[in-house]
């Protein structure tokens, strides 16, 4: 490609892009007359746009109004002219939140949110189907709000309150008039703006009157007096001028919550009589319409025989043990009913258990829980005790005695009894040489009995034993308590053999340590300049000894520590004082002859030799002056 082809394309590139440059400065929607206004007011919403560009041309510009996310109005024009947008005769479903955007060419830019609030509401109408009706007719109600748009939810309210609407839609509900009198109807509604319910004023109030309905249940029972459980009453529930207000009806016969029978216009039953209460209640319930009305008349029955109850004898039993059950009805209308023709059985029919006479059982206590319950039935009339449940006890074990801890002479200890079997709570009395001592009952399964005693002699725990009781008539003794009382050392006694005599190196000695107490007794040597045991020993006997050969560095104090499962105690000190051998003693004496001896000798052999020095230095100097005088002869 050619340098100027390429110059060209530029020039025409710089020239389109700055025809097409554009900026929106500011965007602004405001609302006229004001942001808050009354209902019906004709509301603008102004966008006023400031752009720049490089043209005057007038550009295609894109409007879109929103309300709150949601787009209400879009439009393209060419305009410069700000951009209007109308609410005629606001509502306050109009009320919001604004924005306008605005898109020139790709370029976009939104406006600030401007807020309309609407004040004002219209009054709602209210208009009934009926004014005058009776009781379980249906009404119409039409609520109507003139001139309000937007979401409307309508309420309608009876006497002040809510109503509950049989069906309806939108502004128009449908119910069923009830109460005898005359009501006060009105109604409202609420115009929803998310998040927001804008609610109306009340209606005025329109007055609907219900009339009483003219059909009404009729209960006729026989008979009605001197009744007693299983006669047999006669029972009929009626609809009163059926004939006359020939209606679609419902009647519902019932007692407690038992529904006896149902039907149209009339119903009967011969109902047998029971007496589960003192007095029995009936009604006869009719439905036209929806509207209820109800008729009920009470009955007393008098009870043939009572509830049975069963008891047990003894009311306490061990496994094994003979029990008697006895099934009684306590109360009896004897002028209806003859004794002997109430029947007793015992259920499960499946357990061992005779019947001697009427209405008692016997048999034996089994080893697990069991239970049962008794029926008495007269007149085809059936009636069930309660439920007894038999739990035998478990005998109690002959029971363990032992001490807790260690027993020591003086001090207190715990002796704990407890036996293996046997049902809670149980008693354990503990005993001593024939005689009570304490008592404890533990209402836990496997928990021991605690009993302290203080120990002030050695052979005294062995004179105890316990009984253990849970109401059988066996009681269980345990064996004597076998326990070792531990007498505390009361004393230690250090001496050194050989009693009297020289100490010296290379003799032995022996330390002998001698106590009090019970065994084992475990014993330490110690001397005062050494901080650790020189020796240990555990001994069965009363003293116990340490020998060992002297040297000089055995000079100390020694002392032992003697100590049992009680406590322990600590010697008197002994001194050592180690003297020299007696080689070493007399190893002085003749070093110091035998070094007198050395300095005589040296000094003696020293003298002699001086001697015989000077005598031979004489002797030549007598030869040296005889020869010097015979040279000089001779001369």
């Amino acid at each position: 490609m050619g340098f100027l082809p390429l110059f060209t394309s530029m020039l025409l590139f710089s020239w389109t892009a700055l025809n097409t440059a554009l900026k929106i400065t500011e965007v602004d929607l405001s609302i006229e007359p004001s942001a808050t206004v009354n209902r019906s007011t004709n509301v603008t919403l102004r966008c006023k746009v400031k752009v720049l560009s490089f043209k005057n041309d007038e550009l295609n510009r894109v409007y879109t109004i929103y309300k709150g996310e949601r787009i209400i109005y879009s439009k393209t024009t060419n305009s410069s002219e700000d951009f209007l947008y109308s609410l005629l005769e606001a509502r306050v479903s109009n009320n919001g939140k604004y924005k306008c955007k605005v898109n020139i060419m790709g370029e976009m830019k939104t406006s600030e949110a401007a807020m309309l609030t609407v004040t004002g509401m219209s009054t709602p109408i209210l208009v009934l189907s009926k004014a005058n009706v009776t009781e379980g007719e249906s009404v119409r109600a039409t609520c109507f709000a003139p001139d309000e748009t937007g979401s409307l939810l309508f309420s309608f309210y009876k006497d002040s309150k809510e109503m509950d609407v049989v069906s309806g839609t939108f502004n128009t509900v449908t119910f069923i008039a009830k109460s005898v009198g005359d009501h006060a109807i009105h109604c409202s509604y609420s115009v929803f703006i998310m998040p927001n319910l804008f609610k109306s004023q009340q209606s005025k109030t329109v007055t609907l009157t219900v009339e009483e309905l003219s059909l009404n249940p009729v209960l006729k029972i026989s008979p009605q007096d001197n009744i007693y459980e299983g006669d047999t009453l006669k029972i009929t529930c009626s609809v009163s001028d059926f004939e006359k207000d020939n209606q679609a009806s419902y009647l519902l016969l019932s007692q407690g919550s038992e529904i006896l029978k149902t039907g149209n216009t009339s119903v009967s039953v011969n109902w047998t009589a029971h007496a589960r209460a003192p007095e029995l209640t009936i009604e006869c319930r009719l439905y036209v319409r929806g509207v209820e009305k109800v008729i009920n008349k009470t009955v007393s029955v008098t009870e043939l025989f009572s509830v049975p109850t069963l008891k047990m004898s003894p009311p306490k039993v061990f496994q094994g043990d003979s029990i008697s059950l006895t099934c009684k009805s306590e109360i009896l209308s004897r002028d209806r009913l003859d004794e002997e023709k109430l029947i007793y059985t015992l259920e499960p029919p499946e357990d061992p258990m005779t019947q001697q006479y009427k209405g008692v059982f016997t048999g034996i206590a089994k080893t697990i829980d069991f239970s049962y319950t008794c029926t008495a039935v007269a007149n085809g009339i059936k009636k069930k005790s309660k439920v007894l449940t038999i739990r035998p006890k478990v005998p109690v074990s002959a029971p363990k005695i032992w001490v807790s801890g260690i027993p020591i002479l003086g001090k207190k200890v715990e002796i704990l009894c407890l036996s293996d079997t046997g049902t809670p709570p149980i008693t354990y009395t503990l005993w001593k040489t024939n005689k009570q001592n304490q008592v404890a009952t533990v209402q836990e399964f496997l928990k021991p009995a605690n009993f302290t005693v203080l120990i002030s002699e050695p052979g005294q725990l062995n004179e105890y034993l316990c009984r253990a009781s849970n109401g059988d008539k066996k009681l269980q003794l345990s064996d004597k308590l076998q326990s070792t009382i531990i007498e505390p050392m009361t004393k230690a006694h250090l001496m050194v053999l050989p009693v009297s005599g020289d100490i010296s190196e290379g003799h032995s000695v022996t330390l002998i340590c001698s106590f009090i107490g019970t065994p084992p007794v475990t014993v330490r040597w110690f001397r005062d300049s050494h901080p650790n045991a020189l020796e240990t020993k555990t001994t069965n006997i009363n003293n116990t000894n340490y020998p060992f050969v002297l040297s000089k560095e055995h000079s100390d104090k020694y002392y032992c520590k003697a100590e049992n499962r009680a406590n322990s105690v600590e010697s008197n000190r002994v001194s050592l004082e180690v003297g020299m051998a007696m080689w070493k003693k007399l190893l002085i004496p003749g070093t110091i002859i035998l070094v007198v001896f050395s300095v005589v000798m040296v000094g003696f052999v020293l003298f002699i030799r001086s001697r015989r020095g000077k005598r031979e230095t004489a002797a030549e100097l007598s030869v040296e002056s005889g020869q010097n005088s015979r040279e000089c002869m001779e001369q």
